[in-house]
């Protein structure tokens, strides 16, 4: 509120329950934006803030579904006014038949509306959202006012954590760590990729976890050159490598972790050799995470280690290096995703990409190698918080990553 411009309010929409055909619908997932300004987690919600207005009632208002006995006994218990009070320390609590009268009251006191649009830099969503019918509606009935953009500010709130928020990605992290340590117990020649699957959703439910952060990776052998593949279904060969890329949510945050483990708990000395070479610049790449690295210039250097890594594996000569097009570099051939992004409620988290890195931001850190002509890839994948002072924090430090660590948990 104190980033808003003067006499403004802004507008936050819970999602949409979205259905999957006749009577079904999918989970619920609320929207992070609203989420996080309020903790309201529940469908059909909207967050009014209202900072200059002239009823101190309105600063912070929020609607929800009026609930009665009957939805209560076919959906569950639904909020209250007096619950909605106490999870989200709004006094101000209407039931949502009321907001087109209430908003037509605030709305004739501002001069200025913020929308929150999705300005994610990743974002592809071609479904009308719930926030995209909101927009239309009000711009129709209020032509007459300015229109502001919450993103920005919405950006920068979520992209710095508070404690209580590493906490809980602490926490994601942490019951991601059962799950990984229960798979390489369960891990054997001729199991299925689903059966590994499975068993990290069984120990993430188990520890209270919301299930999966994102839909899981589980890649062995040539599937880990695939780089979002997702189907799960193939059989685990003794001597293949099995890529995971997988996260427990927890509280809404998530985690996101990335570990290549061998099917037949042995690694060869090919693997091996490459295994090591991501664990290096995992471990370099992490050094460069400080308060003021731009996430540009920190790619070039990740790079550029990458670059001396993939020469001494013999995966590119000095002529690829000396011939590279500087828009896509030699070390892209084996390595052509980013490194790091920001991570939290979302697993692609929002920040703001060309503004100097700061304490409290999350980052993940994942380089990778994939060698199709030798039947294998690997990604190695840590969640990092920054610090003010020193080397960044990292929140999936008790999850194995040596390679013989790997190997002795697996053989034990």
């Amino acid at each position: 509120m104190a980033k808003m411009k003067p006499s403004s309010l802004a507008v936050f929409n819970s999602n949409d329950v979205f259905t999957t055909g006749a009577d079904s619908t999918l989970p619920f997932k609320q929207h992070r934006d609203i989420f996080y300004l309020s903790g309201a987690d529940q469908e059909n919600t909207i967050l009014v803030l209202f900072p200059d207005s002239s009823d101190p009632a309105h600063k912070e208002v929020l609607f929800v579904t009026e609930t009665n006995a009957h939805i209560a006994v076919w959906e569950g218990e639904k909020l209250t006014k007096e619950k909605a009070t106490e999870i989200t320390g709004i006094k101000t609590v209407y039931w949502l038949s009321d907001f087109d009268k209430k908003f037509f009251e605030m709305m004739t006191q501002c001069d200025t509306i913020y929308f929150n649009t999705n300005e994610h830099y990743r974002q592809s969503v071609e479904l009308e959202s719930r926030e995209d019918r909101f927009i239309k509606k009000t711009k129709s009935q209020y032509p007459a006012h300015n229109y502001a953009k919450s993103a920005p500010i919405m950006q920068r709130l979520r992209a710095v954590k508070d404690q209580i928020e590493i906490d809980l990605i602490q926490k994601a992290c942490d019951i991601t760590n059962a799950g990984f340590r229960r798979v390489l117990d369960f891990v054997k020649p001729g199991v299925m990729e689903y059966e590994i699957e499975a068993e990290f959703l069984h120990e993430f439910i188990r520890n209270r976890s919301d299930g999966f952060a994102y839909t899981p990776i589980i890649a062995s052998g040539n599937n880990a050159n695939v780089l979002h593949y997702i189907e799960n279904n193939q059989e685990c060969k003794s001597d293949d490598l099995i890529l995971i890329d997988a996260g427990a949510q927890y509280a809404n945050y998530a985690s996101d972790m990335s570990r290549t483990i061998p099917v037949n708990g042995r690694f060869t000395d090919r693997q091996k050799q490459v295994y090591n070479a991501v664990l290096r610049v995992k471990n370099e790449a992490t050094k460069m995470l400080v308060p003021g690295t731009l996430w540009k210039e920190y790619h070039v250097e990740v790079g550029k280690i990458m670059t001396k890594e993939l020469l001494e594996l013999g995966l590119i000569d000095k002529a690829d290096v000396a011939n590279e097009n500087p828009n896509w570099p030699a070390y892209k051939k084996y390595f052509m995703h980013g490194t790091s992004h920001h991570m939290g409620l979302d697993t692609h988290d929002y920040g703001i990409l060309w503004e100097p890195m700061q304490a409290g931001n999350v980052f993940t850190v994942e380089p990778g190698i994939y060698i199709p002509e030798e039947g294998f890839g690997i990604r190695l994948e840590d969640d990092v918080v920054i610090n003010s002072s020193g080397a960044p924090f990292n929140l999936m430090r008790d999850i194995p990553i040596e390679a013989e660590e790997i190997e002795d948990i697996m053989n034990a």
